[in-house]
């Protein structure tokens, strides 16, 4: 919602309605009021009932008996049913109803980005992430689904792996979402209505008729499960004690961390490790600002989440390119005296950027933190020595380096001990990456190139591309 006041009486029609669209569940997003300053200092004698309290109550809606019936017998007719869980379960407080669906039934869930921490990470039923930075166990589960549960996921880019996600010729789509469009998307039946409601709803009547998946299915859910616990565990083992992955470094803050801490982040290649690697307890233990995969949210977004909770310990993972570009909330964290841990994953650079060029076929460009060579005239000469401990020592924050895998275990520790926010520079491999697992991503290449690796990579664009599915 967004209103310009050109007169202070507007303010009587504008503020009702952007409290409208706050408590709205469907309609809810960023509100501005826009206030020239001249309209700013104009009085006005407003109504005095104007500034009485009022509460706004949200209520939890149901869908209709019918589309109720309707997807209840599209579980029962369901073989490999899936359930992706997405933010609407978080929004809706659904995390208990959607255990208690997944238990009773049978059913797996795969997580977004969003709807990650729905589940504990050790939920028999949770089967981790779907889609390019997902895991091996759900995309290879959502390949082969003859049923989709979508509850509070918008279906977007990511967790559809562009389309190409659902391969089963005979999927169908049951979609869980307080906003009608999100509900109508890959022709699923809509329910329209709250999260933990129509969960509670459906586990009720599919109770009373005894349904469940088959054993069949759950030992298959079970051993991809193992198999993927196996490989995050592999992937986060420190196999060079002296030089760390980023990966690595993920693994050690997560053992460090308490089951109560959050861990904030939001762009470069950290979310998709994360949303891999990162393995919640608390529903509110995950905080990614991912719509836009904005750099520079860490810092303040941390001290957003730290404020919303001061009873939890904070740690904000972040890029060296993000904290280029935005760390100067670090004093607003000093003055409101919430502390802070900060952890700067220091690749050199922005590498996923370098990694998702180089994946077109093109060279690398520009992306990494190095000097101009006088003699090619590229950026390719020696990496920046950019000490991020001293720039944020300088702002008043207890800073520290670490760079092996003893002195961030004690990093950290030290870190817990602090009153202040602390900031950790991790110096890491530059180009140690996570693989992604059975699943695609739509970066388009360019058609036509004189360049061979650009015109390779196209051929297998289009052979990627062929996979796209689309649901009406």
């Amino acid at each position: 919602f967004w209103d310009r006041i050109n007169r202070p009486e507007q303010i009587l029609a504008s503020l009702p309605e952007a409290m409208r669209v706050l408590t709205d569940q469907a309609e809810t997003g960023a509100v501005t009021i826009c206030l020239p300053q001249d309209v700013q200092a104009e009085g006005h004698d407003f109504p005095a009932n104007f500034f009485e309290k009022r509460v706004h109550h949200i209520s939890r809606a149901v869908p209709p008996a019918e589309d109720l019936r309707r997807a209840v017998a599209m579980i029962r007719d369901a073989e490999n049913p899936l359930i992706i869980a997405g933010g609407g379960v978080l929004y809706s407080e659904a995390t208990a109803a959607l255990s208690d669906f997944a238990d009773g039934l049978g059913i797996p869930v795969a997580e977004t980005q969003a709807g990650k921490g729905a589940l504990p990470w050790n939920h028999a039923w949770n089967v981790g992430a779907i889609g390019p930075n997902g895991s091996l166990a759900a995309n290879r589960l959502a390949r082969d689904a003859d049923l989709i549960v979508a509850a509070g996921t918008r279906l977007a880019d990511f967790t559809t792996a562009s389309h190409t996600q659902f391969q089963n010729p005979d999927v169908r789509f049951l979609s869980i979402n307080v906003s009608s469009r999100d509900a109508h998307k890959f022709g699923a039946l809509p329910l329209v209505g709250d999260a933990r409601a129509t969960l509670d709803a459906l586990r009720d009547a599919l109770a009373a008729g005894r349904h469940r998946t088959s054993a069949g299915y759950g030992d298959r859910v079970e051993t991809l499960k193992a198999e993927w616990d196996a490989v995050v565990d592999d992937i986060l083992a420190v196999a060079d004690r002296s030089h760390l992955t980023q990966a690595n470094v993920i693994g050690l803050v997560n053992a460090a961390s308490g089951p109560r801490d959050v861990v904030v982040c939001a762009a470069g290649g950290l979310p998709g490790d994360l949303l891999k690697l990162w393995r919640p307890v608390d529903p509110k233990g995950y905080h990614l600002e991912y719509g836009y995969s904005t750099m520079g949210y860490e810092i303040a977004g941390g001290l957003g989440v730290k404020m919303a909770d001061p009873s939890r310990e904070v740690y904000v993972m972040v890029g060296d390119g993000s904290y280029l570009m935005l760390h100067t909330e670090i004093v607003t964290s000093l003055e409101e005296r919430m502390k802070l841990t900060i952890v700067v994953v220091d690749n050199g650079g922005f590498q996923i950027i370098r990694k998702l060029q180089m994946s077109t076929g093109s060279p690398s460009f520009g992306n990494e933190l190095r000097y101009r060579d006088p003699e090619s005239g590229e950026l390719d000469g020696p990496y920046i020595p950019i000490d991020f401990a001293a720039n944020a020592a300088s702002l008043g924050a207890a800073a520290m380096t670490a760079s092996n895998e003893t002195e961030l275990r004690d990093a950290l520790q030290r870190a817990k001990a602090e009153t202040r926010t602390v900031v950790i520079h991790v110096p890491v491999q530059k180009h140690a990456s996570v693989p992604g697992f059975d699943s695609w991503w739509d970066v388009p290449v360019a058609e036509v190139s004189g360049v061979p690796t650009v015109r390779e990579a196209r051929e297998e664009y289009v052979e990627q591309e062929k996979n796209e599915r689309f649901f009406y």
